[in-house]
């Protein structure tokens, strides 16, 4: 059996894909911050769309539009031993609806990934929850699957909520 992260390009198949969407989320749920950066391409982009249906990351206000700079960044604050708001640490559970794949492009190593879920976040006495649905744009680079973009769009964004210390 071929490796999900791994496989040839030729050889990516739907349960792949799926497959790499619940693995990523497994390393958020775990801490594996270091490990999940590993996932992204060069010019990856984690956008988090500040109004419904937004289609401009760039002239538009975004609740989150890292490059892969911020989201190392975001790691080495998360990893932190003078990170005094992650003590104690906070902790996430991404419960994920079946992921549905929306393009298998194995001539161009192009894929979508479109996922339903749950986030939940805790830290002390707070947890907070949130509906979200997750676009994977990804590409096959240097020998494997990797995330070009990865769109996070909160059902209810236009609410009010603290901050969000970890990554839907």
């Amino acid at each position: 059996m071929t490796d999900t992260l791994t496989a040839t390009r030729a050889d990516v198949t739907r349960e792949q894909l799926i497959d790499f969407v619940y693995a990523e989320a497994r390393m958020l749920d775990e801490g594996r911050f270091d490990e999940w950066l590993t996932l992204w391409a060069p010019e990856g982009i984690y956008w988090m769309p500040l109004d419904w249906n937004q289609q401009d990351a760039i002239h538009e206000t975004s609740l989150l539009h890292e490059d892969q700079f911020m989201l190392r960044l975001r790691v080495e604050r998360l990893n932190g031993a003078r990170t005094f708001s992650q003590k104690p640490k906070s902790r996430c559970l991404h419960v994920l609806n079946r992921p549905d794949v929306d393009l298998i492009d194995n001539e161009a190593g192009r894929y979508t990934v479109v996922t339903r879920m749950t986030y939940v976040e805790t830290r002390l006495d707070e947890q907070f929850l949130l509906a979200v649905t997750a676009t994977h744009d990804l590409a096959w680079q240097e020998g494997a699957l990797k995330i070009r973009q990865k769109r996070v769009d909160i059902l209810n964004c236009d609410a009010a909520f603290g901050n969000i210390q970890l990554l839907p």
